[in-house]
């Protein structure tokens, strides 16, 4: 991420309401709408982890793929496939365990309950 992109980061979890999820913005404009997407405001340590997961998980990826490029043994391949699908697994539980403990029960204390609805989509689509 470029330098003052961090800054412009930096700023926005200095000045965010621990964990908000409820707000719209337009993508990439950092401005406030109704009828966009939602987006959750990240402390810099939450913020930092998943980003150092998937940073991992990416050198995984690349590390399989030049598996393939040269020519390595299909069950070396796909042992690193398993780590690489538990890598993600593990970013998803840590992801899911924050948007509960902040964005669902502020919803659910807000009255917002088609979160509930939201958050049950979400756990159908996960345990496929």
């Amino acid at each position: 991420m470029p330098e003052d992109n961090r800054d412009i980061k930096a700023d926005i979890t200095a000045s965010a309401d621990s964990g908000c999820c409820g707000k719209h913005a337009d993508a990439g404009s950092g401005r406030e709408q109704a009828d966009t997407r939602k987006i959750k405001e990240r402390t810099q340590q939450e913020y930092k982890d998943l980003i150092h997961r998937l940073n991992r998980i990416e050198g995984q990826v690349r590390g399989i793929r030049g598996m393939v490029e040269r020519d390595a043994y299909c069950t070396d391949i796909l042992v690193q496939v398993a780590a690489v699908n538990a890598a993600l697994n593990s970013f998803n539980k840590v992801l899911l365990a924050s948007h509960i403990k902040t964005c669902v029960t502020r919803d659910i204390r807000d009255g917002k309950e088609e979160t509930v609805d939201e958050l049950v989509a979400v756990l159908q689509k996960l345990m496929k």
